[in-house]
């Protein structure tokens, strides 16, 4: 839809008589003249050209006949339509060889769908995930998302809900400790909403009935892609499948969180695997779901339990004191 320019905005409002102007304008037909002071109450009268002074009497000003005003007022409108109608008679005529041709389509064209800013993906996520029947499978990384993303979601799945649709959704760990994700899921856990937890999973993924996928395709989430080939959609399923089995059910405490004896718990020794893998803290605070500066203070917390002075120092005693050996140890229950 066409927005309305400022000048048009501005040409529409100055078109309109007020209720003062419409008595003045009024007074001074029956009268042949209105005083140029009391005109100075309505400031249309003389935009419109209603009134118009003479040149040997400066304090009165006389009436237009409402006829020639009418007229004057709706030429250029008149002439605009004109314009308009020519200009949509061009378009049409310059389109009208390309009508009987169809786009030829290609191999990929209805099953990947790029979504480009965020009404465009909300849009189309409520209008298929409001069509599920069967499934919903979902994976949010991340610490958690802030209360009116989840409003929203929670509207998209209430339905689904009543009508008995399965849902499945993976978080990080670190969702377990954000609070209006707690709030959440509290609200929908008891009516049926599955929910298990990792420490580090992909990007979001979003599956309707194993049939249509939503991934981001940009790091912003201002572009998504729509994916419907039955190969990309099934191998998906898969990955959220084995995703699913290793991940712990939200109602089961988290093992490797819980601190270990001596004082390094199951989120430093995740840190310290990654910082001997060379990556740096925004890198590490992504993979495992939590903000930077979280991070930084858990690093911390590691190095002051390892009696580290430096980073190059830290990730010497890190290899140094077997911390890493005893994720290696411990046993998974998958």
């Amino acid at each position: 839809m066409r927005r309305e320019s400022s000048e048009s905005r501005h040409n529409h409002s100055r078109d309109e008589l007020c209720d003062v102007a419409k008595e003045l304008y009024a007074q001074a037909l029956r009268t042949g003249r209105l005083a140029r002071a009391e005109a100075d109450a309505a400031p249309c009268l003389t935009e419109l050209v209603l009134l118009r002074p003479t040149p040997d009497d400066a304090d009165w000003l006389y009436p237009v006949p409402p006829s020639v005003a009418l007229n004057q007022l709706i030429h250029p409108i008149e002439q605009e339509i004109q314009t308009r109608r020519q200009h949509a008679i061009a378009l049409a005529d310059a389109f009208e060889p390309f009508m009987a041709m169809s786009p030829r389509e290609s191999s990929t064209g209805s099953a990947i769908t790029v979504l480009e800013g965020l009404g465009a993906i909300n849009a189309t996520l409520d209008q298929v995930i409001s069509a599920c029947t069967e499934e919903l499978l979902t994976i949010q990384p991340g610490s958690g998302r802030r209360p009116d993303t989840l409003e929203q979601a929670l509207r998209r799945m209430e339905p689904l809900l009543d009508r008995g649709v399965r849902m499945r959704t993976l978080y990080q760990h670190t969702a377990r400790h954000h609070p209006a994700t707690l709030a959440y899921v509290e609200r929908v856990a008891p009516y049926g909403l599955e929910l298990r937890t990792l420490e580090e999973i992909i990007d979001r993924l979003i599956i309707v009935d194993r049939k249509v996928a939503f991934v981001p395709a940009r790091s912003d989430r201002q572009v998504a892609l729509e994916l419907r080939h039955e190969g990309l959609v099934q191998y998906l399923v898969g990955v959220f499948d084995q995703f699913w089995l290793h991940a712990v059910p939200w109602d089961e405490e988290v093992p490797s969180y819980t601190p270990s004896v001596d004082g390094i718990g199951g989120v430093q020794r995740s840190i310290a695997k990654l910082l001997v893998e060379g990556h740096v803290d925004e890198a590490i605070a992504r993979r495992l779901g939590m903000n930077v500066r979280t991070c930084r203070a858990h690093i911390a917390k590691l190095a002051a339990a390892l009696g580290s002075g430096s980073r190059a120092q830290l990730g010497y005693l890190i290899a140094q004191s077997g911390i890493l050996e005893q994720d290696q140890d411990e046993p998974r229950d998958d």
